[in-house]
């Protein structure tokens, strides 16, 4: 079921994502006066075709569902000397220098504007996201050194303003690419009114980060982790070793061993860590303190044991509804696909000049591993995962390599210099080197897939 779920979670995303690309160039098309023959989803053979529309637009669902194609009344391609003269002004190639331009770049347009939408929606509707509240800050790490301890309530970061965990990563994202430090409002708990709070401003360093670090946990790596509640105990299963030790629901553990525990994250991993092992717990019920010994039972999981006691812990972080005015939203979802684009090409850069690894290019099956995922997590998590899925689309086929929309545009700007279109051996061999290019990508981004499912 599993597998089924991600097969059509993928289709489905790649569906969307080709037709919203296609129908851009096919609308744009239209509305310069160019004659579209047929509109495909899917590459090779077609399985099934209807025609429509004054032109009788040939509408195509062809069997590799792989991408797909707007074939439009082009000279290069199909025989035009017997058309009447009023089709042969809607040929392609007979279009102004702009026009062309123009059919062409409205696919990934129409991608980016399709993860506008996408990001608009949501910040209408509203996301529950944890707060960007700090977990207790190992010694030893740059967010310690900045003055951090856990529990502070980051509000912004070089004076734009934080509300969620997800806003904090990836500002800080952005900016380790290009910063060695920034600067963090925080919010820190008051010591001497529980309810108060105190605002500070700390230094952060990013110089410890390695471009590679990003490929990972860099917030882990720079000491940020997100805040989880305390140890408190939700349902105890009966008959298990949290029973026999007589925890009840409601009991808080607040040390393991003389060892204090921070919170439940904390308290669970130690549990998972010690199979086998006693475990003297102190912890607070009904306002008193406590003290027992548990011995976590061992059960194997994926080839690795781990300790359980049977007994149900919350780890659910504080959370906030994000929600925005139409305007606000719109205006939010604009930054967020030009800033999301702008990090692809730079980590697309850094990949080129060897900073970062050629093993973060994906491939189609670590794609739908992804599409499969955050379709089971929920249709919030679906919908972002399209809207990322569509900017990259739009940002590749933007790249200056023939045969992908970049490579024409490149041709057409070349075009616009010189006063006169390039030589068709010199596109003839562009192409055959765009495809050598793409095929090489493509490979590299199948073997990194097939590294990651035998890992």
């Amino acid at each position: 079921m599993s597998l089924l779920q991600t097969v059509l979670a993928f289709l489905v995303a790649l569906a969307v994502l080709v037709v919203v690309h296609e129908l851009g160039h096919y609308w744009v098309a239209r509305w310069c006066g160019v004659k579209v023959l047929r509109f495909s989803v899917g590459m090779g053979k077609i399985v099934w075709s209807r025609r429509f529309g004054p032109d009788q637009t040939e509408w195509a669902v062809s069997m590799l569902p792989f991408g797909g194609y707007v074939k439009m009344l082009d000279a290069r391609e199909q025989d035009i000397s017997t058309l009447p003269p009023e089709d042969l002004k809607r040929e392609f190639t007979r279009q102004s220098v702009w026009k062309r331009i123009a059919i062409v770049a409205a696919g990934p347009l129409a991608n980016f504007l399709l993860a506008i939408a996408v990001f608009a929606g949501l910040y209408i509707y509203g996301m529950p996201e944890p707060t960007a509240r700090l977990r207790e800050v190992p010694t030893a790490t740059a967010a310690y050194e900045a003055g951090l301890r856990g529990g502070e309530l980051v509000t912004s970061i070089n004076g734009e303003a934080v509300s969620t965990w997800s806003d904090l990563r990836w500002k800080v994202l952005q900016l380790a690419l290009e910063e060695h430090q920034v600067r963090l409002e925080v919010q820190r708990p008051n010591p001497a009114d529980a309810k108060g709070s105190l605002n500070e401003t700390l230094t952060l360093r990013l110089d410890r980060l390695q471009t590679s670090d990003l490929e990972g946990d860099f917030l882990g790596k720079l000491g940020l982790d997100l805040a989880r509640p305390k140890a408190v105990l939700g349902r105890v299963v009966e008959d298990g070793p949290a029973t026999r030790a007589g925890l009840r629901e409601g009991d808080l553990i607040t040390s393991v061993n003389g060892n204090a525990i921070t919170d439940g994250l904390a308290f669970v991993e130690l549990v998972r860590g010690s199979p086998g092992q006693t475990l003297r717990l102190t912890g607070i019920r009904n306002g008193q303190e406590f003290s027992t010994t548990v011995t976590p039972e061992a059960f194997s999981r994926n080839d690795q044991t781990i300790g359980r006691i049977k007994v149900e812990v919350p780890l659910a972080p504080e959370m906030i509804l994000a929600s925005d005015a139409p305007v606000t939203a719109l205006g939010r979802a604009v930054t967020k696909t030009w800033d999301t684009s702008v990090l692809t090409l730079k980590m697309l850069g850094k990949m080129l000049i060897g900073e970062v690894s050629w093993k973060n290019i994906t491939g189609p099956i670590t794609i739908a591993d992804y599409a499969g995922q955050t379709a089971r997590i929920g249709i919030i998590s679906y919908l972002t995962f399209i809207a990322f899925i569509s900017i990259s689309l739009g940002v590749m086929n933007l790249l200056p390599i023939p045969v992908l929309d970049g490579g024409l545009l490149l041709y057409y700007s070349l075009e616009l210099l010189t006063g006169r279109a390039l030589p068709e051996r010199f596109g003839e061999m562009a192409q055959r080197a765009g495809v050598g290019i793409l095929m090489t990508l493509m490979a590299v981004a199948v073997f990194n897939d097939i590294v990651r499912l035998m890992s």
